[in-house]
């Protein structure tokens, strides 16, 4: 099917990514056309400073909008909320936010989205902490309209594997591979990291890697082959290694993502990366390795604290908006002003927020919101 063999040859490029960030550019620009749509974007918000940036871009948004928008509409994008909401990887859209006609009654759509032509945006978090998200986003533009089920559908069945490139990119660097001798800069890494062939022979692992088969809780090497203590890991790495060697697309479509469970209970984690095509070829072709094999320990991050409020209070993504904006704010004229939204709407959200928080003056709210935040944060 063509839409197939697109979705393979996508994602072999999203892995020589990883490891060549010149690739981005091109990669999101076939992201978008995927899906379809105008642009694609890699980038980060940080909701306490209401700020952030741009990682990689297909440049189909123009500098000017990109530089506005962490100016000035980042602070009253509808969107800021979903992040509170959204699960790693699970794609939010508008809808998911607001109805759509309120949202194109916002500040934001009429200054920052309609003249640029756009007319829906879809994104999911990479990677989120407290405070910060780093997102994956694909814009719409008028000619491909509001985002439906088949967007949702391709956009779910591209995001693993743009989080699974970020996150090996952010361990591995094929320009500082061309820089330095191989085995020093492997050593240099953090996680355990091992070069493997098609039968999972370790044909090279760096200092962290030796560690983690010296203490044989996770890993271990018989033979000098790769295996896992988990019986069902160990068959999943195996699968993994094989079609490597076969070619890197198979792998990409199948999950590259193996959880780990050691003999002592602890949870690691092993993302492999196929190095059998493009730009990656280069990491692995002094030791003859198929594939590169990075092992961290799984960590369980606190729930952000707008999460936790939302949650038990069963708010919706834009009453939590509202919510965080009259922590922020004054009367519901400003709040109104802050989030580009009718003051008429403004007291519908701040009525079901009383109703659901039991409370009943804005400044009942802004103490409910203190009373979550971490002593000391």
């Amino acid at each position: 099917m063509p839409d197939a063999e697109a979705l393979s040859s996508l994602i072999a490029e999203i892995y020589d990514a990883a490891l060549d960030p010149a690739l981005w550019p091109g990669v999101l620009a076939k992201a978008a056309r995927f899906l379809p749509g105008f642009s694609a974007v890699i980038y980060a918000k940080d909701a306490a400073n209401k700020a952030g940036n741009v990682y990689y871009d297909d440049g189909g948004i123009s500098s000017h909008y990109k530089a506005i928008y962490f100016e000035e509409y980042v602070k009253i994008d509808p969107a800021n909320a979903a992040h509170f909401f959204s699960d790693i990887e699970v794609p939010v859209s508008t809808t998911d936010i607001m109805p759509y006609d309120e949202f194109a009654d916002t500040r934001f759509f009429r200054e920052w989205v309609k003249p640029q032509g756009l007319v829906d945006f879809i994104s999911a978090p990479l990677e989120r902490t407290a405070t910060s998200a780093a997102l994956f986003g694909i814009f719409r533009g008028r000619a491909h309209g509001i985002i439906d089920n088949e967007a949702r559908r391709r956009m779910r069945l591209i995001v693993p594997h743009v989080r699974r490139a970020v996150l090996i990119g952010k361990v591995i660097d094929l320009r500082t591979l061309e820089s330095a001798t191989l085995a020093d800069t492997l050593d240099g890494i953090v996680a355990g990291m091992y070069l493997v062939d098609a039968r999972g022979q370790v044909v090279h692992a760096n200092a962290a890697g030796h560690a983690l088969l010296v203490a044989d809780e996770i890993l271990r090497a018989p033979g000098g082959r790769l295996t896992a203590a988990d019986p069902q890991a160990d068959q999943a790495l195996r699968e993994v290694f094989a079609s490597a060697g076969s070619g890197d697309a198979a792998v990409g479509t199948r999950g590259v993502a193996i959880p780990l469970r050691g003999r002592d209970g602890q949870h690691h984690v092993a993302h492999v990366l196929p190095l059998t095509s493009g730009a990656r070829r280069q990491a692995g072709a002094v030791y003859a390795a198929v594939a590169a094999v990075f092992v961290r320990k799984t960590r369980l991050e606190a729930p952000a604290m707008p999460e936790v409020v939302a949650r038990l209070y069963g708010l919706t993504p834009s009453e939590l908006r509202v919510l965080l904006a009259v922590f922020e704010t004054g009367g519901v004229a400003d709040l109104a002003a802050a989030l580009g939204i009718s003051e008429a709407t403004a007291k519908t959200h701040l009525r079901r927020l009383f109703e659901k928080t039991g409370t009943r003056r804005q400044a009942d709210l802004v103490r409910l919101v203190a009373g979550f935040a971490v002593p000391g944060g």
